[in-house]
């Protein structure tokens, strides 16, 4: 015995438990990004703003505008710019706040030692300090050496305040919580909303398609939701419709089916019981009679074989080269006794094909035979062979009463019947049609049928033809 399944998720419940993941995931980065992180991202911006600055001012050390820039910079950025050479002479000297500052009291000696120990650092040098006001205030201070266009070294010090941001991050955890209340609950909505809106029509679908699976065929999908969900139940729609014409026209074969075999039966069976039980009845014309039946019977018997063979793909092909105007000859000559027809058929020359003769046989036969079938008044059944732009194309024509344009592309289905009402066919067993889409689809080759009302039907198939004149060899099964 298996290990039991552990239930899944529906739809609903995966959409609320992907809003509840992302949701928890977003709050989860706002907090740490806002309150954690937050004293970290502000250093490492003061720090790059006191880079900026000092390399702003680096740029215009011997221009006349390094003044202006300097006390421009000052003021925008809110920062203190110093400016002295290894002597500890001092050229600038901004202040934007007075509330502390390592290098504004210092002295000459003082700042030639910090000169000489960024330089000793490799030019560059930042450290931060404790400010004394405000209460856990610090203060960064940034230095850099760089070089005028006359080769003397100057260094650039750069002070800025980081003010604590404790008040701040109190705030935003205030906002935070806020925030995270009005997600949660916009967030629950918007999944109810989607899962809803989502979920409903695949639920619906899921309905219909249970009953479908019951056996009832007149159950329709609701085409509505999203495009793949539209699109999901318009495929349903049309499997559900097909499925109903099938079980429709299964319907109509057996009934059909089973009235071809019991006429037979019937027939042979009281023609045998005649000549039993009455005198002088066996005579030839009974018999022959009872072995017509039997003829009839076994040939409805030998295409349910044959279309159930061919659609299960249990045919094989034993492909050869042959005339096709002489096979269509042949079994035209087959034909000359049926009272009342003619075959007329048109042909130039020879038509050399390679297929398997015998299934190409049975296909004229079946198309012949339809015709024959539903042939108009004249009884005149025309063939005709084209070999052209390398295909060989026979077409069969009668004078009955044609097909309907609407019920053109049904004819192959081997269920469908034009013809609502049952009535005995002359030649054939009504399964002809389907037999031949089989073997010519087996064959690769391209068959139709061309019919108006009233103006007859012209079947027709054509193979890929050959060079004329090529010996006949079999070329063995494939």
């Amino acid at each position: 015995m298996g290990l039991l399944q552990r239930p899944r998720l529906g739809l609903r419940g995966q959409i609320a438990l992907g809003f509840a993941a992302f949701t928890v995931v977003v709050l989860a980065l706002l907090w740490v990004l806002q309150t954690v992180l937050l004293t970290p991202f502000y250093q490492a911006i003061k720090t790059a703003e006191a880079q900026n600055v000092a390399d702003s001012v680096a740029r215009s050390l011997e221009g006349p505008g390094l003044d202006a820039a300097a006390y421009e910079l000052c003021v925008s950025r809110g920062v203190n710019i110093f400016v002295t050479d290894h002597l500890g002479r001092q050229y600038v000297a901004y202040r934007h706040s007075y509330k502390d500052s390592l290098i504004a009291g210092a002295a000459r000696l003082d700042r030639m030692a910090i000169f000489d120990k960024v330089n000793l650092l490799g030019g560059s040098y930042m450290e931060t300090f404790h400010a004394k006001l405000p209460p856990g205030a610090m203060l960064l201070l940034y230095g850099a050496i760089a070089r005028t266009q006359s080769g003397e070294l100057r260094l650039v010090l750069v002070e800025s305040e980081i003010t604590p941001l404790d008040a701040t991050v109190d705030t935003l955890r205030v906002q935070l919580l806020c925030v995270s209340a009005v997600m949660l609950a916009l967030g629950a909505g918007l999944c109810l909303f989607l899962a809803k809106r989502i979920a409903k029509p695949i639920t619906a679908i899921n309905e219909s398609a249970k009953a479908l699976g019951r056996g009832e065929y007149a159950v329709r999908f609701p085409e509505r939701g999203a495009r793949e969900v539209r699109e999901l139940a318009h495929t349903l729609n049309y499997a559900a419709g097909e499925l109903s014409k099938v079980d429709q026209l299964r319907k109509e074969l057996l009934a059909n089916v089973s009235h071809d075999l019991r006429t037979p039966l019937t027939m042979i069976k009281g023609y045998a019981e005649v000549m039993r039980d009455l005198p002088g009845e066996n005579t030839p014309e009974n018999v022959q009679v009872v072995i017509d039946e039997a003829e009839r019977l076994t040939g409805l018997v030998n295409d349910l074989l044959d279309l159930s063979r061919l659609e299960a793909g249990a045919v094989s092909l034993t492909k050869s080269r042959f005339d096709l105007a002489a096979s269509v000859r042949a079994i035209l000559a087959r034909y000359d006794k049926l009272a009342g027809y003619s075959f007329p058929f048109f042909c130039e020359g020879e038509a050399w094909v390679e297929a398997d003769e015998l299934k190409i046989s049975q296909v004229i036969y079946n198309l012949v035979n339809n015709a024959i079938q539903y042939a108009g008044a004249d009884k005149t059944i025309t063939l005709r062979l084209r070999a052209e732009d390398g295909q060989a194309r026979v077409s069969v024509t009668d004078t009955g009463e044609g097909i309907p344009p609407d019920k053109l592309q049904d004819i192959w289905d081997r269920y469908y019947k034009v013809d609502k009402e049952h009535r005995r066919a002359q030649v054939g067993t009504g399964l002809g049609l389907a037999i031949v889409k089989n073997i010519l689809d087996l064959h690769g080759g391209a068959y139709g049928v061309e019919s108006a009302l009233g103006q007859g039907c012209t079947f027709w198939f054509q193979l890929r033809a050959l060079p004329q004149q090529i010996p006949k060899e079999r070329t063995g099964t494939t």
